[in-house]
C-alpha cells in the first residue's frame, strides 16, 4: 500500500500482539498516507498500537467506537 497509494492512502492498526502491522504502517507513513492507531483504553491488546506509537507511525489514536467516523473524515478530506 504504502508503494502503490503513498499519500492517497489512510491505514489504520487496532489490537493485537507483534510488530509487523506497525512497520507496515510507518512505511505507509512516510509514504504520506493518513494514519490512525486503536487507543489503549479500548484495546484488548495494546501491543501492536503501542509498537506502533512508539514507532512514529501513528498520526492520531482514537477509541473502537469513533474509528469509523475517523475514517469517514479522513477519506473525505483525500477526495
Amino acid at each position: 500500500v504504502a508503494q502503490s497509494a503513498g499519500a492517497r492512502a489512510v491505514g489504520i492498526i487496532l489490537t493485537g500482539m507483534g510488530s509487523d502491522g506497525a512497520r507496515g504502517l510507518l512505511a505507509m507513513r512516510k509514504a504520506g498516507a493518513r494514519t490512525i492507531g486503536q487507543d489503549e483504553a479500548s484495546c484488548v491488546v495494546y501491543g501492536m498500537p503501542k509498537v506502533a506509537c512508539e514507532l512514529g507511525a501513528v498520526e492520531k489514536q482514537y477509541p473502537l467506537n469513533y474509528i469509523g467516523q475517523a475514517l469517514y473524515k479522513l477519506i473525505n478530506q483525500l477526495l
